[in-house]
């Protein structure tokens, strides 16, 4: 699910909300020992497009 998650965030990157809504859905479909590498490559890949949505999803994930 990592990979594939990575391949949907990259073509939906062209769009704000869109991103938000997949984000969220890749970080509860990854693996728990994933998600690190996931907020990892986000902020790596779209951090300077996105790093407020990315910080904020991880940020409310982690917390549940």
């Amino acid at each position: 699910m990592f990979e594939l998650s990575k391949k949907i965030l990259e073509k939906v990157s062209f769009d704000r909300s869109l991103f938000r809504k997949e984000l969220k859905k890749a970080v509860q479909w990854v693996k728990h020992e994933e998600r690190l590498m996931l907020k990892m490559w986000c902020l790596a890949t779209f951090g300077t497009q996105y790093r407020e949505i990315i910080l904020e999803v991880f940020k409310t994930v982690t917390k549940t």
